[in-house]
């Protein structure tokens, strides 16, 4: 499994560890799209919690959460092909101390709703989450219209925003679950396509701190969402070069846990940050932000350019567009080349 003394990984299911060394972990390896994680989620939640409410923008059969409708129908209200009204009426809803889970996909709830999301939620600070289905460029074979793309970007620029992008299922649900508890709004990215279930639920999940996944010396990967699969892959490959890679899953993009990123700028002197987020405004601007006004180290961003995705099979998009393992590999070289250089 490790080719050092000391196994480097923290919180990876023993059964993932094997595939990493090739793509077999996009085929092999158990696997769930984080959309259905919040649905099973939000049922355990509403089981506990009887201030959870789900709101639902036509939505309910593609995230599955017809499922909470059917077993708490009193608490849920599909608002149709109108998620500006659905925003406003979670809004209010919070006002009467529920806590609403208002679902639709991120481009709808970053884009469409963007008023009522910044305006009616945030400014007042209502204790509102939001669940977005189809972050990033997940749903590859859908097209741009709904790959949400600029939804990290465009949340994060909110003030007083809380944004949440778990990697795979477990994540996802303890996500889900800590929203609750999390007073003010939330932002919760889930992806279409099934991401590889990497590690359980007793994963040491909090708000606002990043986990190191990986341990290594010579650069570090902070990734968010489906792009922390990738990363593991690409950690993998590096180390059969003798390079030994940190990843650090950063599952919340806002807070930043800006204590994890200098540590692993102090103790690495490299950053790559991968994202299927466009770059502008996401978690490379992030890193980038607190990296140049605390300590400035070599870093490359890997995420959506400035421009759109094709429509077409997820992992083949992921490819196209320069955010696969060897992608995010070849950074991380030229990131660890770029240290003895003369700054």
């Amino acid at each position: 499994m490790s080719r050092t003394e000391t196994f480097p990984y923290h919180h990876v299911r023993p059964e993932i560890i094997p595939l990493l060394a090739s793509d077999d972990l996009f085929t092999t390896a158990e696997r769930q799209a984080t959309r259905y994680s919040y649905a099973e989620a939000i049922i355990e939640l509403g089981e506990r919690n009887p201030d959870v409410v789900v709101l639902d923008a036509d939505v309910s059969k593609s995230v599955r959460t017809h499922e909470f409708a059917k077993k708490f129908p009193e608490r849920s209200f599909n608002f149709g092909i109108a998620e500006q009204n659905m925003m406003a009426a979670a809004a209010g809803m919070a006002t009467t101390g529920l806590i609403p889970y208002a679902t639709t996909y991120a481009v709808f709830a970053s884009m469409r709703a963007l008023d009522q999301v910044r305006n009616s939620i945030h400014y007042p600070r209502l204790n509102v989450k939001i669940a977005a289905s189809r972050g990033g460029i997940t749903p590859g074979p859908d097209g741009p219209t709904h790959q949400g793309q600029e939804d990290l970007s465009l949340i994060r620029a909110i003030a007083g925003s809380t944004i949440v992008a778990g990697a795979d299922s477990p994540t996802v649900k303890l996500a889900t679950w800590a929203a609750a508890e999390w007073e003010g709004p939330v932002y919760l990215s889930f992806t279409r396509d099934p991401v590889p279930i990497l590690f359980d639920l007793d994963y040491p999940f909090e708000i606002g701190k990043a986990v190191t996944i990986r341990d290594g010396t010579d650069a570090t990967i902070i990734a968010i969402r489906d792009m922390v699969s990738q990363s593991l892959v690409a950690a993998e490959r590096l180390a059969a070069k003798g390079v030994n890679v940190r990843v650090i899953d950063c599952h919340t993009l806002k807070p930043l846990d800006t204590e994890a990123v200098l540590q692993a700028a102090e103790e690495t002197g490299a950053i790559v940050t991968a994202e299927s987020n466009i770059i502008l405004g996401g978690l490379g601007s992030a890193v980038a932000e607190v990296l140049v006004e605390n300590h400035p180290i070599p870093m490359k961003r890997i995420g959506m350019r400035n421009g759109f995705a094709e429509s077409g099979p997820y992992l083949e998009i992921v490819k196209k567009y320069g955010m696969s393992a060897e992608h995010i590999a070849d950074a991380v070289e030229e990131v660890i080349a770029r240290k003895d250089q003369p700054r």
